[in-house]
């Protein structure tokens, strides 16, 4: 299948300060997940200010904070098996609007509700009861004037939490240059996220799937290291997704969605490449719901840089885009080669984040939309997915010689 490419692909040839007051707690011996009580826990209006009553089957190590734009409260636990909440049923009255919870990393949990109201946070307390290990938090929010919240704002700096951040140098990457090719699969969404859901099919459960079979039918082809930016149901931010591929040193990095668009009855595969301002109004849209992801998923952007901007970056990516575009063709080419519907405009671009590494080619794959019936009912199929992650193999490997000849010519 690769040979057909090639040959396809040569004629193509011609991206404030920490919290006034974070909270962290821990109870020596305790271990394990800690089940939600739903029956028990509430997050109600009082008098100046909100409270937060969470019970839970044992303690855990907590820490509590806020941030703003939108407005959010963030609780994180290790760590919380969250099924038995209703978000409609915890919440009650008008200063918190909404409540979600699921993993955000490997050991972790969390649980952000947006406020419709400034507050700040003024008490926190954590009793287990010594009898039965049953756990009480008790967490009381104060009204605050937006200048008050805003003072209050921020991630705090809390040892063994964050994972250290990685300064990348777009000319340090120089790889043996014989090497096995490194392909970096990113499934989408993860943990606290869930993705675009249609009919009980969960976006971010299929691209897991499908990263697991890409990555097999890759490394049955030999030569080939394979990194998946999460292994399991977890939350990835955007920022974290293209440090793994920076600290793996890969060669090519592709984002897996199968997003739902309503307007216009999206369907079929289409490839994402990097561009500051998007091909279309659709690509637009996912670029930007992909950003707020991480805004609902609690992360705190204040401080991110805009590495669009910075000088040494845009150069890399002069080499980068082009390698970028082919990749994107190839596995086009590759699908259609494969007989796998493909949108009526499959190659499409705009601002995605996890594009904007400067010296990796990286492109972002929706397989399809859960909005269409039949989208749906070929990602739900394991059969229909080994015929497109092999498909999709196929490409990268007809890419990566590409590549490597186009690469060699210029060296020449």
């Amino acid at each position: 299948m690769i040979r057909p490419l090639l040959m396809s692909l040569a004629l193509l040839m011609a991206e404030q300060p920490a919290v006034a007051q974070d909270v962290v707690a821990a109870q020596d011996g305790l271990s394990g997940l800690a089940r939600f009580n739903a029956e028990e826990s509430a997050v109600t209006d009082t008098r100046g200010g909100l409270a937060v009553e969470l019970h839970l089957s044992q303690g855990v190590p907590y820490r509590i904070y806020t941030l703003g734009d939108p407005m959010r409260l963030i609780l994180d636990f290790r760590e919380v098996d969250w099924r038995a909440m209703s978000p409609t049923r915890l919440v009650q009255g008008e200063k918190a609007l909404t409540a979600r919870a699921g993993k955000i990393r490997p050991g972790w949990s969390r649980m952000v509700l947006d406020l419709a109201q400034p507050v700040v946070l003024e008490s926190a307390d954590l009793k287990v009861n010594r009898e039965d290990g049953r756990a009480h938090l008790s967490v009381w929010l104060k009204d605050a004037t937006p200048e008050a919240f805003a003072a209050s704002v921020g991630t705090p700096d809390v040892a063994g939490w964050a994972i250290p951040k990685r300064q990348i140098d777009p000319g340090a990457q120089k790889k043996d240059p014989f090497a096995p090719l490194v392909v970096v699969l990113d499934p989408g969404h993860g943990g606290i996220d869930p993705g675009a859901q249609s009919d009980g099919v969960v976006e971010k459960d299929l691209m897991l799937s499908f990263a697991r079979e890409v990555k097999e039918a890759l490394l049955r082809g030999g030569d080939v290291e394979v990194i998946l930016t999460r292994e399991s149901d977890s939350f990835v931010s955007l920022e974290r997704r293209v440090t793994v591929a920076h600290e793996a040193r890969a060669d090519v990095f592709i984002s897996l969605h199968a997003d739902s668009l309503n307007a216009g009855g999206a369907a079929g595969a289409t490839v994402y490449t990097l561009d500051s301002e998007a091909s279309d109004e659709a690509s637009a849209a996912l670029a930007e719901r992909h950003e707020r992801d991480d805004l609902l998923a609690g992360v705190d952007l204040s401080q991110s840089d805009d590495v669009v901007a910075d000088v040494l970056m845009d150069l890399a990516r002069l080499e980068t885009s082009p390698r970028a575009d082919l990749l994107a063709r190839s596995i086009v080419l590759g699908l259609r080669e494969s007989d796998l519907p493909v949108n009526s405009r499959p190659i499409r671009a705009a601002g995605f984040s996890v594009l904007k590494s400067p010296d990796i080619p990286s492109v972002l794959l929706e397989l399809g939309f859960l909005s269409s019936d039949r989208d749906r009912d070929n990602l739900s199929d394991p059969g229909w997915r080994e015929h497109m992650a092999v498909a999709v193999a196929d490409a990268v490997r007809a890419w990566a010689i590409a590549d490597e000849a186009s690469r060699e010519l210029v060296r020449q």
